[in-house]
């Protein structure tokens, strides 16, 4: 029956799955493959039973024993094949489809097994090669059953079904997995073979009994919180099923607070059902993570899970491990004292039935139940504590005893801080080069790139470091070009203190909410408390602006342009990553305020083409510049633009700098104004903040490093060229090296006269090879050797660190050529990262279309109505289940901009990407993941 048990199952879930396309007014192609399938189920069942299939009926006895297994096997393997080819069909991911093929080969290899003849599409399964016992068949039968239904809840959450139908879905696939453990003895575990049945015995008495006393529990709640009928009868009818498998396990009727008949030998009871429940305890866990409950909630629950662990390692001597054989129970000791943690004696039962209750009672008052729920629970307690000690003589106590253990244990959990600072080489140690390639752990790439090239130390402070001269002279550079170009605008530079008031923090109400979780504040001096706590500035606005309203007073004091190069503190909460996302960093600040509006608006996209030229012409960095959406803006501006850049081994976005413009919002709230000349009125000003920082330094790094660490680009480059001797060996005479070091020195001076940032690595105790790793690992845009022969040749070799190509050149054309080849390098780099960029933003209509890009790591431009709520739902609908699929990316897609260069112009039959909208889209809008 086992087998018949699983088609009605599968028959079920099918069923459902085609009014669900059917409501959701699918394809017809799709809908159609669907009945298919289950027309296909209905045929295997009436094969399998004798019987025409009934929604809600009870299976019919298989109508042969063998076959069922064969059967189930041939439909899986169809299956797997469909799927493997619709994998191929859309050009999924290649490990994606790697794993199908895998799988579909294991069901191949098990049809083999089973029948004794390889599998062939469209053929009737031949006999079973040997005769299955009655019950392995249904294991088969069950373990296909259960992986399937898995596969529809992965299905339904990738969808974002209703919660309905996904925990309706969830409830099935508990089912089949405790129907699969009753057959076999042991817990389900995707790709493992189903166990032998299990013997039955006495912890399968008391199994039933803890499982069937639980089922009561949850009916009774849905009833008490009036749940939909449907939940309650399908919770009674499951209530209904353990009673009867109770009774043919014992013989006897299950009864509430009685011990189980004895079925079995004695031993092994308490461990089977301690097993039961720690499994139990461990999918309640990772059910709270999936759902984000509140942190109290999972700490109860991860308690009681160590608690049971403990239980069961006392009362079996072995530690507890998922899916396995529970251990022979210990004997127990004449003067040992009875606790929570020892199931066997006469207070066993009690003992876990004084536990179930308590935690009853914990969660009747977490949910704030009625006093009068609340106090039956706790009289029920209070009964079945006295019946244990009744039975045992002592006190009923929790497993382990008194709470003192438990409570170190968490402190010690909670001394252990998640690893920020990557394990790097020690000192004195020779692991020069990388040992992680970029593509294949980013994060641990990216942490080895930054320490091995010499770019930055970690600091005893989360979130913030120490940046080396390697990457500040970065940083200089970008400093040089922009503060350059802004005082040709009239721009002039100035400071403003580190501290704001908390009266003028604020002032700004929408500015502050957005800013006030990262606002770090000192509250004391040495050990005095501050009158007033003072904030550290997040931005500058509320610190600059109340100076404005005291210089600003006619039309003459305008425009006013001020720009800051300061440090600024944003104490994040999220996991901080150097450049990236850090709690102090380095940026400029521009703060300008205008006469009228078309000036203003002017300005902001003078300095975003700046910044684009920043990014494009320094870092070899291609950049989208756009808007941001309303929820997206600088909060109390008008409106923000921004240069998005992309990261290709990430798939991700990052913002790459913004300039936004304030309208008249804070000159009303700080009051600044001006006399208008021709009214003699008093005028608002209209406002401009515009900054970018050293996450440039990041993405630099991000987008051009590879495998063997840093590639910098020739304009920003703190070494342009590195000048290595080579052909150095014991045979050389000491007059050859002499000259051969003079000969560099004479290349030196020859590119610095050329304005080529230059240096020769005379160092003797390094070799050549030492030096070559060295210098391509701090990513050198040029390496020049020469060698003795070279300098016969009159000669010398570069090596092009961005695509590692040797050439062999003249010295007559020193001073030319290596200037030119830095130029050819700067715009190699950029036109790779702009075709890697332009390969990877999608144009799409159709949130299908949308989702399966973003999961191949592509930014998308969509029509979009704009809509705050639309936004929401869009970054939920793309998220993914990392619970369920291990490794993937739990961020949805956010907007990122909407593109000033718009891909197509939106039409009337144009569609909001957002699934179920009736918006009419107003633009393009560009989704990824983003940093």
């Amino acid at each position: 029956g086992g087998s018949a048990d699983a088609i009605n199952a599968a028959i079920s879930a099918q069923g459902d799955q085609v009014r669900k396309l059917k409501t959701e007014k699918a394809g017809k192609p799709e809908i159609d493959e669907a009945v298919k399938k289950l027309l296909a189920l209905k045929v295997e069942y009436k094969a399998a039973t004798g019987s025409d299939w009934k929604p809600g009926a009870a299976p019919a006895p298989p109508a042969t024993p063998a076959g069922g297994s064969a059967d189930a096997l041939n439909l899986a393997t169809a299956a797997q094949g469909d799927l493997v080819r619709k994998l191929k069909t859309e050009k999924a991911g290649k490990p994606e489809i790697d794993e199908a093929v895998k799988k579909l080969l294991a069901l191949k290899a098990e049809y083999k097994a089973a029948t004794g003849s390889d599998w062939k599409p469209g053929a009737t399964p031949a006999p079973s090669a040997a005769p299955a016992s009655s019950s392995g068949g249904s294991g088969d039968a069950l373990n296909l059953a259960t992986a399937a239904q898995g596969d529809l809840v992965r299905k339904l959450k990738t969808e974002k079904a209703g919660k309905p139908e996904i925990d309706e879905a969830v409830k099935k696939l508990l089912a089949l997995k405790a129907e699969y453990k009753a057959a076999t003895g042991s817990d389900w575990k995707p790709g493992a073979a189903p166990a032998p049945p299990a013997t039955p015995a006495g912890g399968s008495a008391d199994a039933l009994n803890l499982a069937t006393a639980a089922q009561g529990d949850l009916v009774r709640k849905l009833k008490t919180e009036k749940a939909a009928k449907p939940e309650i009868d399908e919770a009674v009818k499951k209530l209904l099923a353990l009673k009867a498998e109770y009774k043919a396990a014992t013989g006897s009727d299950w009864k509430p607070g009685t011990a189980p008949s004895s079925s079995a030998a004695p031993a092994g009871g308490s461990g089977d059902a301690l097993n039961l429940a720690t499994a139990a305890q461990g999918d309640l866990v990772r059910k709270l993570k999936t759902e984000k409950a509140a942190k109290p909630e999972i700490d109860e629950a991860v308690k009681k899970l160590l608690a049971l662990k403990a239980e069961y390692k006392a009362a079996t001597g072995s530690d507890w491990k998922p899916g396995a054989a529970p251990a022979q129970v210990k004997q127990p000791s004449p003067k040992k004292e009875v606790v929570a943690g020892q199931k066997d004696g006469p207070g066993g039962e009690l003992s876990a039935k004084v536990a179930a209750q308590g935690d009853l009672v914990r969660q009747l008052k977490t949910d704030k139940k009625p006093k009068e729920e609340i106090d039956m629970a706790v009289k029920q307690l209070l009964t079945l504590k006295t019946e244990f000690k009744a039975a045992t003589g002592s006190d009923w106590q929790p497993a382990g005893g008194p709470a003192k253990k438990p409570e170190k244990q968490k402190k010690a959990a909670k001394e252990v801080k998640p690893k920020e600072k990557p394990k790097v080489p020690e000192a004195g140690m020779t692991r020069l080069g990388m040992e992680v390639a970029k593509e294949e752990n980013l994060a641990d790439w990216y942490s080895q790139v930054l320490t091995k090239a010499e770019m930055l130390e970690y600091y005893d402070v989360s979130g913030c470091y120490i940046l080396r001269p390697w990457s500040y002279s970065i940083w200089e550079s970008i400093k040089d070009f922009f503060d350059a170009e802004i005082k040709k605008l009239g721009v002039t530079n100035c400071y403003f203190p580190i501290f704001v008031s908390q009266a003028a923090l604020e002032r700004e109400k929408d500015h502050i909410a957005d800013f006030a979780p990262e606002v770090a504040w000192v509250t004391k001096s040495g050990d005095s408390d501050l009158a007033e706590p003072i904030a550290i500035r997040p931005t500058s606005e509320t610190v600059m602006y109340p100076a404005y309203a005291k210089w600003i007073q006619s039309y003459r004091d305008l425009p006013i342009k001020l720009n800051q190069w300061n440090n600024v503190v944003r104490w994040e909460f999220k996991h901080p990553q150097p450049f990236l996302r850090t709690r102090e960093f380095l940026w400029q600040e521009g703060h300008t305020a205008f006469a009228t509006f078309p000036e203003a608006k002017e300005e902001v996209m003078v300095i975003l083409d700046l910044y684009r030229r920043v990014y494009e012409e320094l870092l070899a960095v291609p950049v989208i510049r756009g808007k941001k959406t309303e929820k997206e803006k600088f909060a109390g501006g008008d409106y923000t633009t921004t240069t998005e850049a992309y990261i290709s081994a990430a798939g991700r976005a990052i913002q790459g700098a913004t300039s936004h413009h304030l309208g008249q919002n804070f000159s009303k709230m700080f009051d600044i104004t001006f006399e208008n000349p021709e009214t003699g009125e008093k005028e608002f000003v209209w406002q401009n903040s515009w900054g970018i920082t050293t996450r440039t330094i990041g993405v630099l790094v991000m987008v051009h490093g590879d495998n063997n660490g840093l590639v910098l680009p020739p304009r920003v480059a703190c070494v342009q060229v590195v000048i290595v001797p080579c052909g150095i060996t014991n045979s050389l005479k000491d007059e050859d090296r002499v000259a051969l070091y003079k000969e560099c020195e004479l290349y030196e001076k020859e590119l610095k006269d050329a304005g080529v940032r230059v240096k020769a690595d005379l160092r003797e105790n390094y070799s050549p090879g030492w030096k070559f790793n060295h210098w391509e690992l701090k990513g050198v845009p040029i390496r020049l050797e020469v060698g003795p022969r070279d300098m016969k040749a009159s000669q010398y070799v570069v090596v092009r660190r961005d695509n590692g190509e040797k050439l062999t050149m003249k010295k007559t054309g020193l001073k030319d050529d290596i200037p030119a080849l830095l130029e050819t390098i700067q715009s190699a780099m950029f036109a790779k990262a702009k075709a890697e960029m332009t390969d990877n933003v999608k144009v799409v209509t159709k949130f299908e279309d949308f989702l399966s890009h973003l999961e191949n790591k592509c930014l998308l431009q969509a029509p979009f109505c704009g809509v705050e709520d639309c936004e929401d739902q869009i970054k939920e609908l793309s998220k993914k289940d990392s619970d369920l699929e291990p490794g993937a990316p739990s961020m949805g897609a956010k907007s990122l901009c909407i593109p000033f260069t718009q891909p197509a112009q939106v039409v009337d039959k144009d569609k909001c990407i957002r699934p179920g909208c009736t918006n009419k889209p107003l633009f393009y809008t560009m989704f990824g993941r983003s940093y």
